[in-house]
Formats: C-alpha cells, sequence, structure tokens
C-alpha cells in the first residue's frame, strides 16, 4: 500500500479519469472536490442561525461570530463553506426561508456551476508614446513593428497598441495628438497584414482613434473609462469589435488622490454589471472584463482584486487583469519598474489561478514560460 498526499490545486477531471472513474462519478467527484467560500455581509441573525443548521444537514458550514445563536446583534457577516454539491443543495433550501433567504438563494445559485476558461492568452503591451511608466514599452516607428513581430513570435495572442499614458498623474492630450502617434503604427500593421497572425487591440477612449483603428483590422477596443462614452460603445457595436471594460475611480490625473471603498468586490461588480447592460444596448456582443488594477486603488483594493478574481465568474465574461510592472509591487517588494518581472508573474499567475483568462503584460516571453510550467505543475 502507498499513501500520497495530493495537491488541492492539481486538474481533479484529469486524475479522476486516470483513475478510470465512470463518467457520472467523475462528475460528482468533481464537485465534491471544489470547495467554495462564501463571504455573507450584513446577513439577519435570524436568517444566519436557520443557514447555519441548512448548512450542517448537508455536510457544509457557516461561520458566524460569538453570539448569534442568541442573537446579541440584529445583523451579523458570516462565512459559508460548501463543496460544489453541497452549495447546489442549499440553494434549494434556501429558496423557502424566511428573513431574506429567498434571495440570498439567487445570490449563491449565481456561484454555482463557475466556468473557468481553460484558454489562456497573452496581451502583449506596445506605447507610441514617451511618457508610460515603464520606458521598455515605448516603440516609434520601425521599431515598433519590429517590437510586434518578436512579440508574436514569443506566444502573444493579442498586441495592445496605445498612445496615451494612463499611469497616476499622467498629462491627458488631444484625440487628435493621439491618432498622430498611433497612425504610422497603425498603418504599418495594416500594410503587411500582421492582424492575420494575431490580434489587435487600442488601448483608447477616443472615439477618433478608435475608428481609425477599427477600420484598419483591429479587433478589440481596451478602453479605460469602461464604455463611459456613448460614441465609443456604438463604434464597438456597429464594427462587431470585442470591448474590454475596465473599472476606474475618477481619471488618469486623479485616480490616486485618496481612493476608499466600502465593499471593493461588489463595488467593481456593480459596475460591471451596469457597463455590461450598456455595452448591450449597443449591440456590443463580445467583452472583456478588467478590474483595473492601480485604477484608483490602495493596495489591499488591488490584492484582494486579484486573489478573488473568481467572485466575477459569475458575470460569464471573460477576465483580464494587467498588473505588470506596476507600482503596487514595490509597496510589498521594494523594487523599480525595471526590476518588478519576477513580481509581475507572481500576480499573474495567482489571477490565472482565482479564474482570470486574459494577462496584459509587458514581457511576454518569460509569461509565456511561466504559464507553460504552471500548466504542466498542475498536470
Amino acid at each position: 500500500m502507498v499513501v500520497e498526499k495530493l495537491s488541492n490545486t492539481i486538474d481533479l477531471h484529469r486524475e479522476l479519469k486516470q483513475l478510470g472513474v465512470d463518467g457520472g462519478g467523475v462528475s460528482i467527484l468533481e464537485d465534491k472536490g471544489l470547495v467554495h467560500l462564501i463571504r455573507i455581509r450584513d446577513l439577519h441573525v435570524g436568517a444566519a442561525n436557520i443557514l447555519k443548521q441548512d448548512a450542517l444537514s448537508i455536510g457544509a458550514d457557516l461561520a458566524v461570530p460569538r453570539g448569534t445563536v442568541t442573537a446579541t446583534t440584529p445583523r451579523v457577516d458570516t462565512l459559508l463553506i460548501a463543496t460544489e454539491r453541497q452549495l447546489q443543495e442549499l440553494v434549494k433550501k434556501e429558496k423557502a426561508q424566511p428573513f431574506g433567504l429567498k434571495q440570498l438563494s439567487l445570490e449563491l445559485e449565481s456561484f454555482c456551476h463557475l466556468k473557468y476558461n481553460e484558454e489562456i492568452s497573452i496581451m502583449g503591451i506596445l506605447n507610441a508614446n514617451d511618457d508610460s511608466f515603464y520606458h521598455g514599452s515605448r516603440f516609434q516607428g520601425s521599431a515598433a513593428i519590429e517590437r510586434i513581430e518578436t512579440m508574436i513570435m514569443e506566444g502573444a495572442d493579442i498586441i495592445d497598441l496605445g498612445g496615451v499614458s494612463s499611469r497616476p498623474g499622467s498629462v491627458a492630450v488631444s484625440a487628435e495628438e493621439e491618432l498622430m502617434r498611433v497612425r504610422p503604427i497603425i498603418d504599418a500593421l495594416y500594410e503587411q497584414r500582421l492582424y492575420e497572425k494575431a490580434t489587435f487591440s487600442l488601448d483608447s477612449y477616443a472615439p477618433l482613434v478608435i475608428e481609425y483603428a477599427l477600420e484598419r483590422g483591429f479587433r478589440v477596443i481596451n478602453d479605460i473609462t469602461g464604455l463611459e462614452n456613448d460614441e465609443v460603445a456604438r463604434l464597438c457595436g456597429s464594427y462587431g469589435a470585442t470591448a474590454v471594460i475596465m473599472h476606474m475611480r475618477g481619471s488618469p490625473q486623479t485616480m490616486q488622490e485618496n481612493p476608499t471603498y466600502e465593499n471593493i468586490l461588489s463595488e467593481v461588480e456593480n459596475f460591471f454589471k451596469e457597463r455590461l447592460a450598456k455595452a448591450s444596448s449597443f449591440g456590443i456582443k463580445e467583452t472583456m472584463l478588467d478590474c483595473g488594477i492601480g485604477f484608483g486603488k490602495r493596495l489591499e483594493d488591488n490584492l484582494a482584486l486579484i486573489t478573488h478574481q473568481s467572485h466575477f465568474l459569475r458575470l460569464g465574461k471573460p477576465l483580464l487583469v494587467g498588473a505588470s510592472r506596476k507600482s503596487l509591487i514595490d509597496k510589498v517588494s521594494f523594487s523599480s519598474s525595471d526590476d518588478r518581472l519576477g513580481g509581475s508573474i507572481a500576480i499573474h499567475l495567482k489571477a490565472l489561478e482565482a479564474g482570470a483568462s486574459i494577462l496584459r503584460v509587458h514581457d511576454v516571453k518569460e509569461h509565456v514560460q511561466a504559464i507553460k510550467l504552471w500548466q504542466a505543475l498542475r498536470g
């Protein structure tokens, strides 16, 4: 007899198939291997006691504060611990319960059958401006085309071209100036038909620049304002472009002036829901969601958003994370923008583990290598 302790991060489906478990058994056991940790804030104390008993009755549990049984306080924060199968059973039980548990059951149901995107995409960054925070991303003229070809060769699936810095405190420029910066690169890409080798994205929220790019083979619009401008939404809809909806508090000029949140996950989610509804109203069929690491966030906000990416999976959209070489790395481990590669990879692998599937990076080759090893380690 040989006994081996396996990692909880392995591909359980593959492990069960290798054991020869039949199809129905694989599904049942896979559900038992997925554990949900769901924080429920401001729950009626009566609801907490009912939910606790219902959870225990099916083998799950609800962590509650002292005094919950005696209703010391009228409302409490709790933590539900349940497997996928237990969560599904609990949802059914709570549909007939009082104290707001019926509404809670709908919230819990949205976390059942979460779909993790198995296809990972790398979005390589190229800036045509000279004031982006990382000088290694700045290229112009023929050097820009060479850099794009290199990133494609290294494994980039998407190339994200920008002409305006969005770093904290950056200076805004006119749409005409932005177009002047990116137009030579866009024209060269179009003439050389490089859009047949990779998907091209434009990092912009200026309709003038966006329309120019969409007419010349670009298929993704990476809008840091999250479709705030109706004309940007109209262009994405009419050209059939994918819209990246990013969350940002304020503007690049003001976003880091004491940003505060009551609940970062729910506030970002509510923003996504609002902008997804707007995207749909303008006929946009494909969207990606970007929680906006470093855009109007404190360190604790950034870390929470990276760690809990799976919260946003219930919205049913691919999740993009772009923390490449950002200053939050300095706050955990002292470094400079020239020395943040290790931190960038660590953050991005954590984001993938939590449910992200698109990474926006400066260092394509290194990320491709890290992801291949990460996938091999997970089986």
